[in-house]
């Protein structure tokens, strides 16, 4: 009877393909609401045009069109001139999700699942029924017309219909074109026309186009000819690794022993560190057998403090014995190393310095290219940014923060935040973001702004990182590492710093110049008494109390420059 339940229970279990699990939940991928599902939509697919772009060496161009053919229902467009996708790639990039070129690298990128465009490709899909066209070349004699759309059950692209046609032109780059319904477009600062100005901004190097519904044609321009370098992989660091991370790295490695293994798929990690290692993995496994739990205590203490050869001291004979079976963990294969095994491994790395992770991989935009975004984009009447030195959070995971400032020009009143995230624009989420309460925690008044929210004043905030800690999957909001967090504090008060120094700089020559006319007004009436009680022409005497107004103010104005210098 029993056995008869459960198989009646059982009958409805299935297995369910990512593609069918994000089919469900949309959502997750940032396909909520109607605004912001077109906006997303838009994000992915201009988020590879940069990203193709970028790793061939090319200045990205990305042509957005948008055309409404009804109520909530668009045909959008996205054209570049990127390197173009081989024609045996195509159903893999536009049709199979958790795959790509990035998402399974430990590597700097603007998206980190592998699920961005087969996303958009599966929301198009399944609201308008309507297969993705996609058109594209490497240069070479033929383009690839091909309508592409996913097989959900199997999370599989299939190419529905596919034409080559001759290039005579030698044209190269990719154009998609994809029918939406249930969305809308409209111009608000979560839509699309918003992301593409925020995109410009953070990406100067890249000339960007955008045609509205209605024709209007928008044109961000490049306003910078230097390509960011493409971003290098880097090995983990034995800080920022947990147990199933070596146990799954072990047996996906072509090194031959486990301490080759170490020391060629990590960073910081030497033939000197790996015997350091040794002898913390035998430490710890004595210190596990000790029955008294105060001397426990007392010995991880010492181990903390970097006492291993003390601590193995004290054991004597077993200490030496414990040794010699931790030095023949690694000469093992790596694919024989167990759970258990890992698990010491990453117990002794927590209580080992390392030096910190490189970061050469790290690809900031720049304080030259933030202040060329946002000067060509925005009109400020002053702008400034600073980047941080790299830093890392959990350990062992390398970031770094940037941050540039607007001020006056052209700017709106109000307050406004621009936070990214490896360059990209996040519009949803900010309440949850740390950049969010890292800029609202800073005392503005210290820095000469007394009403915020009435303040021409943007604030721009870039996390770089190989792994951005999202609090979801949709990517639009980043978690609140304390490191991260104060990161952001510190390099925001620099660029407040600068803008402190700028205004007091503006409220001083207002002052000096509301002052010179309050001697200005004077002089007539005082040169008229003069020439009378002197004899003297009252123009001589006008026109050399002028000239000793002049001075004066030159003169003070000099001294504060020299200040402002020494300073």
């Amino acid at each position: 009877m029993a056995n008869s339940e459960a198989n009646k229970l059982f009958k409805e279990f299935k297995i369910q393909s990512v593609s069918e699990f994000f089919r469900r939940n949309a959502a997750m991928l940032g396909y909520t609401g109607k605004v912001r599902s077109f906006t997303t939509i838009i994000h992915e697919a201009v988020t590879n045009s940069l990203d193709a772009c970028e790793e061939a060496g090319i200045p990205p161009y990305v042509r957005v069109e948008i055309e409404e053919l009804g109520s909530e229902h668009y045909k959008i467009i996205v054209e570049d001139n990127g390197p173009g996708i081989p024609e045996n790639y195509i159903a893999h990039v536009f049709g199979k999700m958790l795959a790509g070129t990035k998402a399974h690298r430990n590597i700097q990128s603007r998206g980190q699942q592998g699920i961005g465009i087969s996303g958009a490709v599966m929301f198009a899909q399944i609201t308008s029924g309507k297969a993705t066209r996609v058109i594209t070349s490497t240069g070479g004699d033929e383009i690839i017309e091909a309508w592409v759309g996913i097989d959900v059950e199997k999370n599989e692209g299939k190419i529905f219909k596919k034409i080559k046609h001759p290039n005579p032109t030698g044209w190269r780059g990719t154009r998609i074109e994809m029918e939406v319904k249930e969305v809308r477009y409209i111009r608000s600062k979560q839509g699309p026309y918003w992301y593409l100005k925020l995109t410009a901004i953070a990406n100067p190097h890249a000339h960007i186009e955008l045609i509205e519904p209605d024709g209007k044609l928008i044109v961000f321009p490049r306003s910078s000819e230097e390509i960011p370098e493409p971003p290098e992989e880097m090995k983990p660091h034995p800080k920022g690794v947990m147990t199933d991370d070596i146990y799954r790295m072990a047996r996906r490695t072509s090194r031959t022993t486990v301490r080759t293994f170490l020391i060629g798929e990590f960073s910081r990690i030497s033939d000197k560190k790996v015997e350091e290692l040794v002898k913390y993995i035998a430490a710890l496994r004595l210190i596990k057998e000790e029955e008294e739990q105060r001397v426990r205590e007392q010995l991880l203490k010492r181990l903390a403090e970097g006492e291993v050869d003390k601590v193995l001291a004290s054991f004597g004979k077993k200490g030496k014995n414990a040794l010699k079976e931790a030095e023949k963990l690694m000469e093992k294969p790596p694919e024989k190393l167990t759970w258990h095994e890992a698990e010491e491994i990453v117990e002794a790395f927590k209580y080992m310095t390392f030096l910190a992770p490189p970061t050469h991989g790290l690809r900031p935009i720049g304080e030259e290219n933030i202040e060329k975004g946002l000067s060509g984009i925005l009109k400020p009447e002053f702008v400034t940014a600073v980047t941080r030195p790299p830093k890392v959070y959990r350990g062992g995971i390398p970031f770094q923060v940037e941050v540039g400032l607007a001020f006056g020009g052209e700017l709106s009143s109000g307050f406004d935040v621009l936070r990214y995230a490896n360059r990209v624009p996040l519009l949803f989420d900010a309440g949850s973001c740390v950049i969010t309460s890292a800029a609202r925690s800073i005392d503005w008044k210290r820095y000469r702004v007394d009403d915020l929210e009435r303040t021409p004043l943007v604030l721009l905030v870039n996390v770089v990182s190989v792994h951005v800690p999202y609090t979801s999957t949709g990517k639009q909001s980043i978690a609140s590492e304390d490191e991260i967090y104060e990161e952001i504090r510190l390099a925001i008060m620099e660029v407040a710093r600068r803008l402190a120094k700028y205004l007091g700089g503006k409220h001083r020559k207002l002052y000096q110049v509301k002052r010179r006319k309050i001697f200005e007004k004077y002089v007539p009436e005082v040169s008229r008494a003069l020439s009378i009680l002197t004899g003297e022409p009252e123009d001589t005497i006008k026109n050399l109390l002028i000239k000793m107004i002049e001075k004066k103010f030159e003169t003070v104005e000099e001294n504060k420059a020299e200040a402002d210098g020494n300073a």
